[in-house]
């Protein structure tokens, strides 16, 4: 059974606080939303504003392969003919194939918000549906309420849906607004509203109960056709149902047939994409697409996904194009430690299994986390490696050594005349036997540190070119120390084809961050070394 999916990202979920898409980024977003198969893109209100108004004109220069762009907008005003009320001329002059019509259901809207009649409610509903369907588009009702209105008066939340579609709907949809409905009453209701109507029926649920997801599939399995949502689940309050985990559960769990073949493999993909569009932080428990959602920490959990992801894994992180993640901290066994290194080879040694869990429980004593440092775990391994018995150690690892060495550092902030601090970093490293002095501005003293060591670094290592820092996040380790705590730096570098993390520890943040961008450095370093023997 085929399930369309209807992505409302662009309007409803540029509703949430702090989500904001421009232009480009609307167009950018309907061509990925296209090219995995997402069966209906909801583009906005063509009358809200002129970012909206532009993208209707913009998205028809588009090849779209899959999808049908949507316009949204309301039902005609109340005691109004159709074919003069502007929301609907604006609808048509989108030029979109499919226009979606949002509609009061419950009776308390109607004569309260609305302040009309409940048989006017039900012509605006008829009149709206019937005047864009003679002018040749495909016409969608949303319910807006529906749940709500079904509760407070049954026989007339089915009237606007019989409204809708004896005018011409193809789809009729029940809202759940507020949020607030659960699960039975979802599968219920949807089957009453089946009964009720020639149509198709689908669901659009909001999460403010956090049941959105399960709320969707409740309505699904009870008969509807079509999901309504966003990537991600952004939106208005606690947002919309999240189409990703839906999307999964449809494929994977139930077999339907959503999206297009192969699309299941980048969810993750179009996870990422959109919250580098909005500029949100990633949600890292996130299921199925997190970063976190196949991350394994426990000593007893590592062992057996060792053995068998499936004790652990209710499906492959592969099949929606995430990937499996070993967590090295304190809680860690010698299975955890054994399955980080694997690349290496190393497993015939206990004792160097031994001896690197033992530096990673001391270090996270001290403040040190390895779960987003995975790129300072790697180097951590090749310190012990070399200070345990090295001639031992199989070639696939290449010992640690040190790439530069530092000298001293100095960050100096000066408060100029008008306010602005201006910031510069001196280092003077020793490399291949030659000091080094440099020095650089930036805009903090972590960005002035880093201009200041690529500078000296980058004529004996000219690939630190292709090297950028794009995540800097500061913790206090133990505030019970006021302002003589320790602090962790966690920073996150990027080149052409791998993200990495590194970690520093310091009672001093210009010193932990020092240690965390030497971390990243010496990364890349090695990293780019043996790419070519692996």
């Amino acid at each position: 059974m085929r399930v369309s999916i209807y992505d409302t990202t662009l309007r409803d979920g540029s509703q949430g606080e702090g989500v904001n898409f421009s232009l480009q980024d609307k167009l950018l977003l309907t061509r990925r939303l296209d090219e995995i198969g997402v069966d209906y893109i909801e583009g906005g209100y063509p009358l809200s504003n002129p970012k909206d108004f532009e993208y209707f004109q913009a998205v028809r220069e588009i090849p779209l392969k899959h999808a049908k762009v949507c316009a949204f907008g309301m039902t005609r005003r109340k005691n109004a003919p159709a074919e003069t009320d502007t929301c609907l001329k604006a609808l048509l002059d989108a030029k979109t194939p499919v226009v979606t019509i949002v509609g009061k259901t419950w009776d308390f809207h109607v004569t309260e918000v609305l302040g009309t009649s409940l048989d006017e409610n039900l012509r605006m509903i008829a009149d709206s549906v019937a005047f864009c369907k003679s002018q040749g588009r495909e016409v969608f009702y949303d319910a807006e309420h529906f749940f709500d209105g079904y509760r407070a008066n049954p026989e007339y939340a089915l009237k606007t849906l019989q409204a809708a579609a004896t005018a011409g709907a193809s789809v009729v949809i029940l809202c759940d607004t507020n949020g607030g409905t659960m699960p039975e009453r979802i599968a219920e209701v949807v089957g009453a509203a089946k009964r009720a109507v020639p149509c198709e029926v689908g669901i659009h649920c909001h999460n403010d109960c956090e049941l959105a997801v399960a709320n969707s599939l409740a309505a699904v399995r009870a008969g509807a056709t079509q999901v309504q949502g966003t990537m991600n689940g952004i939106g208005e309050r606690c947002g919309n149902v999240d189409l990703l985990s839906v999307i999964a559960n449809l494929a994977l769990k139930y077999k339907y047939d959503v999206l297009t073949p192969g699309s299941l493999a980048r969810l993750t993909e179009t996870s990422r994409y959109v919250y580098e569009l909005a500029n949100l932080n990633h949600r890292v428990g996130q299921p199925f697409v997190g970063a976190s959602a196949f991350a394994h920490k426990g000593g007893m959990h590592t062992h057996a996904v060792a053995k068998d992801p499936t004790t652990y894994e209710h499906i492959t992180p592969e099949a929606v194009g995430n990937e499996r993640r070993i967590l090295v901290s304190e809680l860690s066994g010698q299975s955890t430690i054994l399955t980080k290194t694997a690349k290496y080879e190393l497993n015939h040694d206990k004792a160097l299994m031994a001896k690197i869990l033992n530096a990673v429980q001391n270090l996270e004593n001290q403040g040190y986390e390895f779960e987003a440092a995975e790129a300072s775990f790697d180097l951590l391994v090749r310190k012990v490696a070399k200070e345990h018995k090295p001639w031992e150690v199989d070639k696939k690892l290449k010992l640690y050594q040190p790439w530069f060495e530092r000298v001293t550092y100095r960050v100096n902030i000066e408060a100029r005349e008008n306010n602005t601090p201006i910031t510069e970093a001196t280092v003077r490293l020793k490399i291949a036997g030659q000091i080094e002095h440099t020095a650089s501005e930036g805009d903090g003293p972590v960005n002035a540190l880093d201009g200041a060591l690529r500078k000296a670094l980058v004529r004996f290592y000219p690939r630190l070119n292709e090297m950028q820092l794009v995540d800097y996040k500061v913790r206090v380790v133990n505030p019970r120390a006021g302002t003589a705590a320790r602090v962790r730096v966690v920073i996150e570098s990027r080149d052409g084809t791998d993200v990495w993390g590194t970690v520093g520890v310091s009672e001093n943040v210009i010193e932990a961050s020092w240690l965390a961008l030497c971390d990243a450095i010496e990364y890349k370093l090695f990293k780019d070394e043996e790419r070519p023997k692996r």
